[in-house]
C-alpha cells in the first residue's frame, strides 16, 4: 500500500500548518497508529506562545533553524535549535510556554505529537545534544521504543531523520520490513520514489509492506516515522489525539 498525502491536507493555523495524516487515509482515525499529529511552523521575527497545557501527548521538538527557549511546569528551562532537540512526554498534565526567536535567523521546525502507550503516564522532559546537524545519506534513528535512543517513546514508534544528497538513492530501514506503517515526510527540497512519485517540501507518502526506493535529485531532508499499529496506544490525547469533525 502506498498513499501519497499532498499539501492540501494541510489546516493552517497562524504561523503553524498542521498535519493530520489519518485524514488523509481510509478510515475514521484522524492519526495513523500512534503518529497523532505534525505541526510544520515557519517564523519570522520574534513570538511568544504563552504558558498552556498537555495532556497525553509525546512532543518531540525537531527545530531545524533559529532558537526557541522552553519553560515549563516541571522546572525546565532551556533553549532547543538546530542540534538540540527535546521530547515533552506530558502524561497526566504538563505546562509550558515557548519564545521564539527568529529575528536574526528564520524559525522552522516540527512540533511532532505521538501517542503514548497508555494514559496518564508520568511527566517526563529530555533534551538531547547532536553530534551533527545532518546525517548525510544514511537514517539516523532518534527516538524509539527502545531506552539506548536519543529519546524514548512509550509507544511503538520509530522516528529516523536523514540528509539525502543530490543524485543519491537511499531504502527504508530494515526495520520496516516487519510490517510496520511508514511515513515519510519531506521536510526540505523534493524526492521520488521508486521513480514514479514525487514528492515535495510537506508532502508525505505513507507505506505498508512495500519496498521502496527514494532518489533525490536536489538536497532534500526527510523525517521517516514508523509504527505498529497492532500496539496498544491512548487515542484520547490533547493534540494527538483522535479528532473528528475537523
Amino acid at each position: 500500500m502506498l498513499q501519497k498525502i499532498t499539501h492540501d491536507a494541510f489546516k493552517s493555523h497562524g504561523s503553524i500548518r498542521i498535519l493530520y495524516p489519518g485524514l488523509a487515509m481510509p478510515g475514521q482515525d484522524s492519526g495513523i497508529g500512534s503518529i497523532g499529529r505534525i505541526d510544520h511552523a515557519t517564523v519570522h521575527g520574534r513570538q511568544h506562545i504563552g504558558m498552556h497545557p498537555h495532556v497525553n501527548d509525546e512532543i518531540l521538538s525537531y527545530f531545524r533553524t533559529g532558537k526557541v527557549q522552553h519553560i515549563d511546569s516541571e522546572g525546565n528551562k532551556d533553549t532547543v535549535g538546530a542540534t538540540r532537540l527535546m521530547l515533552m512526554k506530558a502524561g497526566k498534565r504538563f505546562y509550558h510556554e515557548e519564545y521564539i526567536d527568529g529575528q536574526n535567523e528564520p524559525f522552522e521546525g516540527l512540533q511532532i505529537f505521538i501517542r503514548p502507550g497508555g494514559k496518564d503516564l508520568p511527566p517526563e522532559v529530555i533534551f538531547h545534544d547532536l553530534k551533527e546537524h545532518d546525517s548525510e545519506n544514511q537514517w539516523r534513528l532518534l527516538a524509539s521504543p527502545a531506552s539506548d535512543t536519543a529519546f524514548t517513546f512509550s509507544s511503538q514508534t520509530w522516528l529516523y531523520d536523514v540528509k539525502l544528497t543530490a543524485r543519491k538513492t537511499l531504502a527504508l530501514p530494515p526495520l520496516a520490513e516487519k510490517g510496520f506503517t511508514a511515513l515519510l515526510y519531506v521536510y526540505q527540497g523534493s524526492v521520488k520514489v521508486n521513480d514514479e512519485i514525487a514528492l515535495n517540501k510537506m508532502e508525505s507518502l505513507v507505506s505498508k509492506n512495500e519496498v521502496i526506493s527514494i532518489q533525490a535529485d536536489e538536497d532534500a531532508e526527510l523525517v521517516l516515522f514508523l509504527t505498529d499499529e497492532n500496539a496498544a496506544i491512548f487515542k484520547d490525547g490533547m493534540y494527538s489525539g483522535n479528532v473528528k469533525n475537523i
